[in-house]
């Protein structure tokens, strides 16, 4: 077991890179299933989510090969077996995605019940609903995700009742194989969805609408394979931005597309930093104090949940009262407690947290209880007056590329080093 030591009060300048996005990373590799041939997709994160993924693959039988640190080229033309096991699923919530895609290919799936950061209720019901729709039977039987195609799989008009991004994905995976026309609508609308539509009509798929409420899928016989590139990480980028204000530093976010992170850009215009947009970068630089400011997440294109705990670490310190409205998930603030810790002043009723900005944060030893968290707890670590010890950085290290590398060549000092074993007393 490792964790971070970060040594507070430093101000972060210079240029950092952004990695592929995790979150399209974690769908369109699944989706080459659903290809007879060689599928090559650049620009895949180097992070612990990627790297299950793959080995799921390997695992049912796919012939997988790196070539270099970010490229990965997949073959599952000859692919024997429909199954992801619980080992390898319960770590990951987008192992779901890997019905969809057996599904569309094999008619038929059996998936372990999905893992991930654990923030709240996030049921299957969407996801189930849309493959029935389909002509698909699922079950869920000892924990295990089970579904098979009664005859061939239909094209469907689908509405689903909530915006879910792992249902909208997940049915488009197997819809592209569907005999006629599926139609989708109350879809979310997040980049890495239009990156994974991309993708499939890139293997010969006829996807239309993604970005938009309605996405039309004309069902094809068969897919092939296909080199493609995926689109940067927003939410690192974000997470970044974020960084360079709370520290009141100046920071160019190179590789990204700012239109992805223009409600971002807003907020911290509101708190006080000034964002400079570029074609493929973005500059934010702060002086003076952070201004407070109101923040509900909602779907795409609104404020991103995963940049609402790291906004919360930098609202910390904002000279007046934030509100924080968590309109995604039931129970996003669990990272509050730590930040407690470190002397912020937070108070959480239900979906909505109130921030009293204080003069200054102080380090502690606090764990990450969530991938999101975990980068929130990074930023407060930053600001902190001393050394700050972070606990469970793997999950920080599920969804961030080099991130320490990274911050420390912006001007942070952080280290990551082992936790001791600490033998138990023996039993009286």
């Amino acid at each position: 077991m490792e964790k971070y030591l970060v040594k507070g009060g430093t101000r972060l300048c210079g240029e950092v890179p952004v990695s592929g996005a995790k979150n399209a990373a974690v769908a369109i590799i699944p989706a080459a299933i659903l290809a007879k041939g060689r599928c090559v997709i650049d620009n895949i994160p180097n992070i612990s989510d990627v790297s299950i993924v793959l080995k799921a693959l390997i695992d049912m039988g796919a012939q997988v090969n790196m070539i270099g640190r970010n490229t990965v080229e997949i073959d599952t033309t000859f692919l024997p077996a429909p199954h992801v096991s619980y080992e390898l699923a319960r770590h990951l919530r987008g192992s779901y995605y890997f019905i969809g895609a057996l599904i569309g290919r094999f008619s038929r799936a059996s998936v372990s019940m999905p893992g991930g950061c654990n923030f709240g209720v996030r049921p299957i019901d969407q996801h189930i609903k849309g493959f029935e729709s389909l002509g698909t039977t699922v079950s869920i039987d000892h924990g295990v995700i089970n579904a098979r195609v009664n005859g061939m799989l239909l094209g469907a008009h689908i509405y689903f009742d909530v915006v879910s991004v792992g249902a909208t994905i997940n049915v488009m995976l197997a819809a592209v194989r569907a005999k006629g026309l599926t139609v989708l609508e109350n879809v979310a609308k997040e980049p890495h969805i239009v990156d994974l539509a991309n993708f499939l009509n890139s293997m010969g798929a006829d996807v239309r609408g993604a970005g938009t409420d309605v996405i039309k899928i004309h069902g094809v016989d068969e897919l092939h394979g296909s080199d493609y590139s995926i689109i940067p990480d927003q939410i690192e980028a974000g997470t970044y931005m974020i960084a360079a204000a709370a520290t009141g530093g100046d920071v160019t976010v190179r590789g990204v597309i700012p239109k992805h992170l223009e409600s971002l850009s807003t907020k911290l215009l509101q708190a006080g930093a000034d964002v400079i947009e570029y074609d493929d970068s973005i500059r934010v630089t702060r002086t003076g104090r952070v201004i407070p400011t109101t923040i509900k997440t909602m779907p795409h294109p609104g404020f991103p949940t995963d940049l609402q705990p790291q906004m919360a670490a930098m609202l910390a310190l904002a000279g007046g009262t934030s509100v924080i409205t968590e309109g995604v998930w039931e129970n996003r603030f669990r990272y509050v407690e730590e930040l407690t810790r470190m002397g912020a002043n937070i108070s959480v009723d239900g979906k909505v947290s109130v921030v009293q900005g204080v003069e200054k944060l102080t380090a502690a030893p606090i764990k990450a209880s969530d991938l999101r968290a975990g980068a929130a707890l990074l930023i407060a670590a930053m600001t902190a007056q001393g050394v700050t010890e972070i606990e469970d950085i793997f999950h920080i290290e599920r969804g961030y590329e080099n991130v320490i590398e990274k911050l420390n060549r912006l001007g942070a000092a952080i280290k990551r080093v082992d936790i001791p074993n600490v033998e138990m007393p023996a039993a009286l």
